[in-house]
């Protein structure tokens, strides 16, 4: 706890980046949650729906859910709090080109003169996003000034890939979210993509048979991108697929040696977007 008591600058972030409860609570992360929305059922994301309880319903709802992002009341009441005690605030959240998230933060922070607040756009979502947000609440807790703590975040967009299977396209096409990948749809069928988000867009690396040479193709890309002796971050995302997830994080880990590997359950804003059976991989290179 002495790290905690130096902190100067807290930090931010929306429920997108999908960071598991206990690290929240270990770096005192503030997450702001995501709207879901039902048929007329409306959730605050991470608040008072769980996963497995949302998955249950997209599997039996009639309706096919929406997310909105936060209001920019929503924001100022989270800076308002976060900034309690502390000379400024880090907000590092989803990517503009997937959501109006950051719009409204940047609204919030204007109404907020008196705040020394950062916002960043991380170009991101789920881990690729919760990474660089447990980059920037490790600087703050060592004690690292406004500048030093955004920029712990800031210098890694862009650079923390992410890759992931979907076991169907249906969602992200539904959802809006499905980018370049959209010229798959109709043909892909049979078909298990291979995905990646680079510079907030979904796009499509590789067309497989199946899942399991899907799953493994996700490994040889990262493979591509990792040298011997890298100083690697990773984290293993799911939705509704906690066996599959354990099984890639063993493989990650006997074949990459990460200094940091986090298996995540993709909450449901994210598992509307990428549907049930969703595996992922995001992961950074130390510098």
């Amino acid at each position: 706890m002495e790290a905690r008591s130096q902190r100067r600058i807290a930090v931010l972030t929306d429920s997108t980046a999908d960071i598991p409860r206990p690290l929240v609570e270990q770096y005192g992360i503030h997450v702001v949650p995501q709207i879901l929305i039902m048929g007329t059922q409306t959730w605050l994301d991470g608040v008072d729906i769980d996963p497995p309880t949302f998955y249950e319903l997209l599997r039996t709802s009639p309706h096919f859910p929406a997310s909105s992002q936060p209001s920019v009341q929503s924001f100022e009441e989270a800076f308002t709090k976060a900034a309690q005690g502390m000379e400024g605030v880090v907000a590092v959240l989803i990517s503009n080109e997937l959501s109006g998230t950051l719009n409204s933060a940047l609204t919030a922070a204007s109404n907020l003169p008196d705040l020394a607040i950062e916002i960043i756009d991380s170009r991101a979502t789920s881990m690729q996003l919760g990474l660089m947000v447990l980059a920037a609440a490790r600087a703050a807790d060592a004690g690292g000034d406004l500048h030093t703590v955004a920029e712990a975040a800031r210098s890694l967009v862009g650079r923390v890939p992410v890759y992931f299977v979907v076991d169907t396209l249906e969602y992200l096409h539904r959802g809006g979210r499905i980018g370049a990948a959209a010229r798959l749809v109709g043909t892909a069928l049979n078909l298990k993509p291979v995905l990646e988000i680079r510079d907030g867009i979904v796009n499509p690396v590789a067309k497989i048979r199946t899942r399991q040479k899907a799953l493994n193709k996700l490994v040889e890309l990262i493979e591509e991108e990792i040298q011997p002796g890298d100083r690697v971050h990773m984290a293993v995302v799911h939705v509704a697929a906690p066996e599959e997830a354990a099984k890639v994080c063993a493989q990650l880990k006997a074949r990459f040696r990460p200094v940091e590997l986090i298996a995540a359950e993709c909450g449901p804003v994210i598992g509307t977007h990428a549907g049930p059976g969703t595996i992922g991989v995001a992961f950074y290179k130390e510098a």
